[in-house]
């Protein structure tokens, strides 16, 4: 087993102090200026205003009472945990978990640890311990992993409650691309993880000169299959990349949680 992650577990603040001392709510706006501060700042989704325009969008959904997953201070998280030269692997979702409390700002990974864990979790613990030997979690949040170089991102980066991907088509697309495209030009390897034909799609071109690309059923039951039977699992996609980064004289990845 692998060091406790809420050792490293960061916890983003949902407000922050004004000069008066009032709390001030953090908006999906703030929330990129935020990111305008990292090593992500140069995409053309910051500097051209694309960012600004897509959380406002999200903004006026919250104003208009929508619930909106995850929240403000948690939506970033995947780029403020894993700056572009810390990249050695991503993995590549959809959009976040729908449902409350589940969702903070990394693919696949769940914050509550009291919340049953989502089936495609449970598929991609089942893969671990049937690939590598790595005993699966009690929990998952996947925050080591980030930690540790591996992207998590969504291609769609906030959703309404119990509404899955409800705002696909509110700009987020958009950053995912640039992510991919700046990525892509780096000179050193990367491991790119593609579960599922929605992923397989953002990645189609993706340079397999320079770059590992794994492309696997999604680990969802809805891929067909169950427990270790399931088409994810038989992939054996960890040791894929393991294999690969030996290939290329690269450090094999800790995967351990």
């Amino acid at each position: 087993m692998g060091p406790d992650p809420g050792n490293d577990a960061r916890e983003l603040p949902l407000t922050k102090i004004s000069e008066n001392s009032d709390p001030v709510p953090i908006t999906y706006s703030r929330a990129v200026d935020r990111v305008k501060t990292t090593g992500w700042a140069q995409l053309d989704f910051f500097t051209s205003g694309a960012g600004s325009k897509t959380a406002a969008r999200v903004d006026a959904r919250v104003a208009a009472g929508a619930q909106v997953l995850p929240t403000a201070g948690d939506v970033f998280n995947a780029l403020e945990l894993t700056q572009p030269d810390q990249v050695r692997a991503v993995i590549l979702g959809q959009d976040p978990y729908p449902t409350p409390g589940d969702a903070h700002g990394l693919a696949f990974s769940m914050a509550n640890p009291e919340r049953r864990l989502p089936a495609s979790l449970r598929t991609i613990f089942t893969s671990l311990e049937a690939d590598l030997g790595i005993m699966q979690p009690a929990h998952g949040n996947l925050t080591r992993w980030a930690r540790s170089g591996i992207l998590l991102l969504n291609v769609t980066l906030s959703v309404e409650a119990g509404k899955a991907n409800s705002h696909k088509d509110f700009g987020w697309a958009t950053l995912a691309g640039d992510i991919m495209a700046h990525l892509n030009e780096r000179a050193a390897p990367i491991v790119f993880m593609l579960w599922g034909n929605f992923a397989q799609r953002a990645g189609a071109g993706i340079d397999t000169s320079r770059h590992c690309v794994i492309e696997t059923a999604h680990p969802s039951p809805l891929a067909r299959g169950s427990g270790p039977q399931h088409r994810f699992v038989t992939a054996r996609p960890f040791t894929q990349a393991q294999d690969w980064l030996l290939l290329h004289g690269l450090p094999p990845i800790d995967w351990r949680l």
